[in-house]
């Protein structure tokens, strides 16, 4: 049992990490700047390293299908971190799906790239846009979830502390990026969006740490 439970916790950390693949922009000429650039721009299908972007969303995907897996056959259920597991394996499927369905091109460096008449970037417009937002939806859920599930329930110790802050600065980028998208000008949404996808990212690791732990989820 303890094996799975380290299994899932390899797999909830490398999905973590991989999912904050976009760091390599700062190492990368993408031609993209970063405070006023949408992370989806840098898989557009005319971006030179949209494969190594794509294909990190893809195997954090798979990773997370898997832990939930996991999660639901290994660890004992109890409503919320089932709610929790299921979560996340629909975050990990709308993820697989974000990186098959990217954007055509990037209008920031792309002159014929079209641009809607509200002057909005092309993504807010396209079928990623909505496989991200169930994305976004459904991360958001299982933090909730398994956070509210570690004070109810008095486990995973680690998501009751950095989970919470994690859970609690991800929230507020969250309320940065909406609250901006909807003003004119740019308000760093791009800054807004990687803190978001940073605390998406640390809660997965966080969750994976807290399972070995003494006061972890129960195995069943």
């Amino acid at each position: 049992m303890r094996r799975k439970v380290t299994v899932l916790t390899v797999l909830l950390v490398v999905a973590g990490v991989l999912y904050s693949a976009w760091v390599a922009e700062f190492f990368l000429d993408t031609g993209l700047d970063p405070a006023h650039s949408f992370l989806s721009e840098l898989d557009a299908a005319d971006q030179p390293y949209e494969h190594l972007f794509s294909t990190a969303d893809l195997i954090t995907g798979l990773l997370l299908i898997a832990a939930s897996g996991i999660g639901l056959w290994v660890l004992a259920r109890r409503p919320l971190t089932t709610v929790g597991w299921i979560a996340i394996g629909i975050f990990g499927a709308a993820t697989i799906a974000d990186s098959q369905l990217p954007i055509e091109c990037v209008a920031e460096n792309d002159p014929s790239c079209p641009v809607e008449p509200s002057g909005l970037f092309p993504q807010l417009h396209h079928i990623h846009a909505l496989t991200s937002t169930i994305a976004v939806f459904a991360v958001f859920t299982a933090m909730i979830a398994f956070t509210v599930a570690a004070f109810r329930y008095g486990i995973l110790p680690l998501v009751r502390t950095a989970g919470t802050v994690v859970l609690v600065i991800t929230s507020v980028a969250t309320a940065w990026l909406m609250i901006a998208d909807n003003l004119p000008g740019s308000y760093g949404l791009g800054i807004a969006q990687r803190i978001q996808v940073t605390g998406m990212s640390l809660f997965l690791v966080v969750l994976g740490f807290a399972l070995p732990s003494r006061e972890g989820t129960p195995s069943r």
